[in-house]
């Protein structure tokens, strides 16, 4: 039985990297007493995908992995045990059942919806909501992105689906696919410099809102939360 598992992490355990938050979860399946699903081999592991990797220091209200449970009894009562292992900072939101032909969590990723704040007492030196209409009515945005094996100049218009401010908030859809996979951090940092300002990237405080997978084409996509994908059990 393959399920998705969606949960919150926020406050300290923003700043568990994502390899720690894997073994954390391993943990928590064994003491929630989950009937999930090990790998055959020399070296059996908990048959376990998670989503998109979040940075450290974003908080999220919509992380996801997906498991191969054995048995359970219901979403209901599953979403109860794990919770009452979690640490303060995590919580599951929600447990659904996918299809068969599923694609797994990671591989389902197409894009993310971030919220962008500043920190208290930061006023932000050029008017913000110009700024960000300037930014998307550009037909191109040229920027450097740093990879893990190199450094390449490419255009960031394609990658940014949406882009909002509104009451010194910004809304940012991009694209987090493999392919792409756009940081808000460096959306932001564009932003800065495009408008004569230094980016003091220390004063942000990036929340990823959802994580979404495109059930269209690429020419026409539909994107829909990750845990729509399943349905209730």
């Amino acid at each position: 039985m393959k399920l998705r598992i969606k949960f919150t992490k926020s406050g300290v355990m923003k700043f568990i990297g994502h390899l720690d938050m894997m073994r954390y979860f391993q943990k928590a399946m064994r003491r929630a007493d989950i009937d999930i699903a090990y790998s055959t081999g020399f070296s059996p592991h908990q048959i376990m995908s998670f989503a998109a990797p979040l940075g450290v220091g974003l908080e999220s209200n919509g992380e996801y992995f997906d498991i191969e449970a054995v048995s359970v009894t219901n979403a209901s009562d599953m979403k109860k045990a794990l919770n009452a292992v979690m640490a303060e900072g995590v919580r599951v939101e929600g447990i659904w059942e996918l299809p068969q032909e599923a694609g797994n969590a990671m591989a389902s990723v197409a894009a993310a919806r971030y919220t962008v704040r500043f920190d208290a007492g930061y006023a932000v030196p050029f008017d913000l909501g110009e700024a960000v209409e300037r930014f998307m009515e550009q037909e191109q945005i040229r920027v450097t992105k740093q990879t893990k094996k190199s450094v390449k100049e490419m255009d960031l218009k394609p990658y940014i689906y949406e882009m909002k401010a509104e009451n010194g908030l910004v809304s940012l859809f991009v694209d987090a696919s493999s392919s792409g996979n756009i940081k808000p951090g460096l959306v932001m940092e564009t932003l800065f410099l495009q408008n004569g300002q230094v980016f003091p990237e220390c004063i942000l405080k990036i929340t990823r809102e959802d994580t979404y997978a495109n059930t269209g084409t690429k020419e026409q996509p539909v994107f829909v939360p990750l845990g729509e994908i399943g349905y209730a059990f």
